[in-house]
């Protein structure tokens, strides 16, 4: 099935595209984002690599995040995707965005903001996961964050679903047309 026709003319420096690419741990985020930031020429951005150091100590330990946990982190992802652009069209982020409500909260603070939404079975994720190596987030918190999902509703008419049955060329493939005319 195509994605959606894109919301919004990218063309237009002042409607830049702004991607939030989400799913569970393990389901591909960061390297869809990475293939689109290279295809695209946008500027990428793992969420990962915003959480404060309570949270990655946390998520080490095997112990999942609250919604506390998440607010200053949803914040600093907000921040980041709504910076000023230098030299590119978009800014793409992997970020989890697990609940509806997070989302709502990156909606009110990056106006026009897109979701991809990566899903995939359980076992297919947990294999994925199985063979990462040297990444924080433990295979035993997956599913917690299943329990967390709340997989996104057709009224939420700005997330595009993704199933991981594609390759990332695939899915790069699909979604490319978003963006460029």
């Amino acid at each position: 099935m195509p994605p959606p026709e894109p919301v919004h003319d990218h063309s237009n420096p002042s409607d830049a595209a702004r991607v939030v690419v989400m799913g569970v741990s393990g389901c591909g985020k960061t390297t869809l984002a990475e293939a689109l930031g290279a295809t695209l020429d946008w500027h990428v951005l793992d969420a990962d690599d915003l959480h404060p150091a309570t949270n990655v100590a946390k998520m080490r330990e095997g112990t999942p995040l609250t919604d506390a946990d998440r607010q200053p982190w949803l914040q600093a992802v907000g921040d980041a995707l709504i910076a000023p652009l230098t030299g590119t069209s978009g800014r793409v982020v992997a970020c989890s965005a697990l609940k509806r409500a997070y989302r709502d909260q990156l909606r009110g603070l990056v106006p026009g903001v897109e979701f991809l939404f990566l899903h995939g079975t359980f076992d297919t994720i947990m294999a994925r996961l199985s063979q990462r190596k040297g990444h924080y987030m433990p295979s035993s918190l997956l599913e917690t964050q299943f329990q967390t999902l709340e997989v996104p509703t057709a009224d939420e008419g700005d997330v595009v679903p993704i199933s991981l049955t594609l390759s990332t060329e695939q899915m790069v493939a699909q979604l490319r047309p978003r963006w460029t005319t």
